[in-house]
């Protein structure tokens, strides 16, 4: 007898029950994990996210007069003269959340080289002086970066000084105050969060 005809036979004499009592563990199986992980511990994991980290879980909106004005993990464009302007960004036309990306330009490409010579151009012509930080003329791996550095703020404080008609130290005092520092004291870089400052720009009285 070949091996066809053994295996014809075998399964003529297993019949239908035995195939049966191979696919239902399958198909069992198939629908406890559908229902755990696909149902159980997405719900589990949401209910206590929700209960531990609200804010979080739900995308760390900053509302205002009870109204969202935008969320503290995404940055978005301010151009007005008497607010905190973010670092540039290459996502979209700027700030796109739907089109997060960097440049991916080399540090030798001449069109990167010639954008940040304007965007220098830019702030000096404004009157900055001095050092110029980094982040203030390049942009960051996600084009979405919400934080700058706190020099790049302090940068800003006399051109919102002079638009919001305050003192420059009273501009200063609230960009030093909404300083955020390293993670335990040892994690990441100082920062300030644009729409979190420019918030509390605005809660100043000219």
């Amino acid at each position: 007898m070949t091996v066809s005809q053994r295996i014809e036979t075998a399964a003529q004499t297993e019949g239908p029950s035995t195939l049966a009592a191979q696919v239902r563990p399958a198909v069992v199986l198939v629908a406890a994990f559908t229902l755990l992980l696909g149902i159980a511990y997405p719900l589990a994991v949401t209910g206590i996210a929700q209960a531990v980290f609200p804010a979080a879980a739900n995308g760390s909106l900053v509302t205002r007069d009870g109204a969202v004005i935008g969320s503290a993990l995404v940055g978005q464009t301010f151009t007005g003269p008497g607010y905190v302007h973010p670092r540039p960004s290459a996502a979209g036309a700027g700030y796109d959340g739907l089109a997060s990306s960097g440049s991916n330009l080399a540090p030798t490409a001449r069109t990167l080289a010639d954008r940040i010579t304007a965007d220098v151009g830019t702030l000096r012509s404004g009157g900055i002086t001095g050092l110029i930080p980094a982040d203030a003329v390049t942009t960051s791996g996600s084009g979405l970066d919400p934080h700058i550095s706190p020099d790049t703020a302090l940068l800003q404080v006399p051109r919102i000084a002079k638009a919001r008609r305050l003192p420059e130290a009273e501009v200063r005092a609230v960009v030093l105050g909404s300083v955020e520092g390293r993670l335990f004291g040892l994690i990441g870089e100082p920062r300030v969060n644009v729409l979190a400052l420019n918030a509390a720009l605005d809660d100043l009285k000219p």
